[in-house]
This record gives C-alpha cells, structure tokens and sequence, in this order.
C-alpha cells in the first residue's frame, strides 16, 4: 500500500503565481531592491523605480558573494500537508520560522487507506486509549469531564505511534531560510544515502519528496544553497554524553526524554536542542500507568511490537542549552496543569537541579531561582494565571496525567 505523498502549496501571497508556484524572479527583483536601501540616500521609493540592469547588478553581487540577509524579506507561507512528524520536527528546530501544527493531543489517529500507520500502531493506540481512560477516570474523575480524559487518553496512546506519524503544518519562513534548510536536507541525504538504518532510510525517502516539492513551487535558488560555512541540520547531535553539564547565567544540561517531549521542548526557539538515538532502546512510561508493575510490562511488551516504526514513546538523549532567564521563560510556560505532563516534569527536574547548582556555586541567581522553586506558574511572583485549574496535585507538580 502506498502512503500519501508530501504535498506542499503556497498560501497566497505577493509572489504566487496563478499556476500555484512561487514568482521567484519578482521575488528575487524586490530583495536587489531592497539590497540598495543601506547606501542609497533617497531611500527605497527612489529605488522602486531605477532601471532593471541597476537591481540585476545588485542581485548577482548579494546573491554570489554571501550577502543573503536582504532575502530575509520575503516570507513564504507554506500550507503543507502528510508531513512526517519527524521531518517537521526537523524544520521547526531550526529557530528562523513560525509554525501552526495539527496536534496528536486533539486529534485522533484513525488508519485510513494510503497510510504509514500500521494496523500494531492502530490497534495498540486504541487499546491504551481505553486503559489509560480507565486508570485516568479512577484517580481524576472529579477533576476532568469525559472529553478531557479522552484527550490525556489520547495524549498517552499516541507515544505508541509512529514518529512518522504523517501531520500537517502552516509553515513560513524567509526565501533566504528555506534555501538554506534545503541545502542542508540534501548535505544530510548525502551522508547518510549509503547505509541508512530503518530510521535514517524512512526520513531520506520524505525528505527527497519535501526537496521535490519545493523544486515543483519554483522556490529553490541555487546561490542561496551553497553552504559555503558547512552548516547541517540542528536537530541531530553527536557524542552529546561528552557534553559537561553546566548551570550559571548560561547553562547546559543532558537527559532522556521521548520524541514527543523534543517535539514540545523545541518551540521554545530561544533555547537550542539536540538529540541523538540510543543505542539500546528505551521507552517512556506515563505515570498514571506507572504504580502497576503489569500494566508496565504490558506497555514495554508492546513498544516491542512496534519498535520498528520509531514510536513517539522512544526515548533519545536531549542536549538543552540557553540563558537563565530563557530557562524561566520556559518554566513559566511548562510548569502548568495544561503543560504535555512529561515536558512538565523534565522542566521541574532541571529547574531543581539548576538550583541546586546555583546555591552550591554561591551564584548570585540563587536568590531568584528560588522564587520559582516552589509549584507550578500560578505560585511565581511575576506570573498572573487567567483561569485557575482548582488542582492542588496540577499546582504542586505531582500530577500523574
């Protein structure tokens, strides 16, 4: 059975043409322009009208001489759709874009004809769904109505499913960026098209499909694709464990957590994240599940059945390094009874481990850290929560769904 393909359209812009592809000549016309407004004294409205060969000079010189900044200006609103969930995770790791995605929280994963979603996935999805309603409606009954439970349910099911999981997305970035990304898709295809592994293999196959469209639309530009400082994906670190953890005004820290966390980790764009496969396999087990050692073997038998799929549920090494300051923007998002719970829970454990580092090294940012050490947002000084969750386990994180 074949899969749906990638398809990618342009969401309707200055620069799209009637036949749905992208004016790249306009488009490329406009940044020459634009290029001359740093020296030109009269400004840009003087040089919307100065002759073609003029902006052509200026094109081949920003175009061939790394000067790329100027194609920044043109933003592109992608509408794609049967995305994997990995390579949108591998576009959204790069920070210069904005993103809207079809959520796995709310919406369920139904096999249908053409899709990558095998019949193990489909069946196992479904059965966790009922248990953890079960498990969920016995421990949280008086605090979550039936339609709440069901999207936790399906919140915990769906680490089950494929990280291929197809999705779809309203992606924009610049001219400039999606060059630059595509560059680096195909550097990556490139180095790993000789042996791929089954995972390797999987995203090569989508990724020649997202290079071919973009290819379709007209938007590739050859001198934005050259690479010349050897820049690659960010998504994928190496050696990550040869990393020292450290916690000051800059820090740096290492830990396990399942793809479905880096998915939700990597929107914070002001922080920078990494992962990197285990060798041995390891697999994410949602608490409400946890204080029942058979339904823990029942879960981790079945990861086995579809460990060849990359289920959401597998756990990767995460490097995540930024600013103190970028961390607490972080926590003041994560640490909330709405937050995907293990994101919430790896939020809280660096937290505690970041203060502790910070009162051992006598850092002046003891003192503040302190403040946020105490339970969810709603307990910090600077945060002002508009709609009260009323669950004494949600505000001192010890929350099982």
């Amino acid at each position: 059975m074949k899969k749906n393909k990638i398809n990618v359209e342009i969401l309707l812009n200055q620069f799209l043409k009637s036949d749905g592809t992208f004016d790249k000549d306009e488009a490329i016309k406009l940044s020459g322009k634009i290029a001359g407004v740093c020296y030109d004294k009269e400004g840009f409205i003087h040089i919307e009208n100065e002759p073609e060969e003029k902006t052509k000079r200026r094109v081949d010189i920003t175009l061939n001489n790394g000067h790329h900044s100027v194609y920044d200006h043109i933003v592109i609103n992608f509408n794609i759709q049967n995305i994997p969930k990995i390579l949108a995770m591998v576009l959204n790791n790069e920070h210069q874009y904005t993103t809207s995605e079809k959520s796995a929280r709310y919406t369920p994963v139904i096999r249908q004809e053409g899709s990558i979603i095998t019949e193990d996935e489909e069946r196992l999805y479904n059965k966790w769904i009922d248990i953890s309603k079960i498990k969920i409606k016995s421990q949280y009954g008086n605090i979550y109505n039936d339609a709440k439970i069901q999207k936790l349910a399906q919140e915990n099911a769906r680490y089950l499913v494929t990280v291929f999981m197809p999705t779809q997305m309203i992606y924009s970035t610049s001219l400039r960026q999606i060059n630059y990304i595509a560059s680096w898709i195909i550097d990556y295809i490139s180095k790993h098209n000789n042996e791929p592994n089954n995972f390797e293999s999987k995203l090569i196959s989508s990724m020649k499909e997202f290079i071919d469209e973009l290819d379709r639309l007209n938007v590739l530009v050859p001198q934005l694709m050259q690479n010349e400082k050897h820049r690659s994906l960010s998504i994928f670190g190496e050696n990550l464990e040869k990393r020292e953890e450290h916690f000051g005004y800059v820090y740096s820290t290492l830990y396990k957590g399942s793809f479905s966390q880096y998915a939700q980790a990597h929107r914070h764009r002001t922080l920078d994240y990494q992962l990197e496969i285990l060798d041995e396999k390891e697999y994410y087990i949602p608490p409400i599940l946890a204080d029942d050692s058979e339904l823990v073997e029942e879960w981790l038998n079945d990861m086995q059945v579809v460990k060849e799929v990359t289920p959401q549920g597998e756990l990767v090494k995460i490097s995540e390094v930024g600013k103190y300051e970028d961390f607490i923007l972080k926590c003041k998002e994560r640490l909330c009874t709405a937050a995907q719970l293990e994101i919430m829970l790896q939020t809280r454990s660096t937290l505690l481990k970041y203060k502790k580092a910070l009162e051992e090294s006598n850092s002046y940012l003891a003192k503040d850290i302190e403040k946020y050490s105490h339970g969810a947002r709603c307990t910090f000084y600077d945060f002002n929560c508009s709609s009260d969750c009323e669950f004494n386990e949600g505000k001192k994180l010890t929350r099982k769904i």
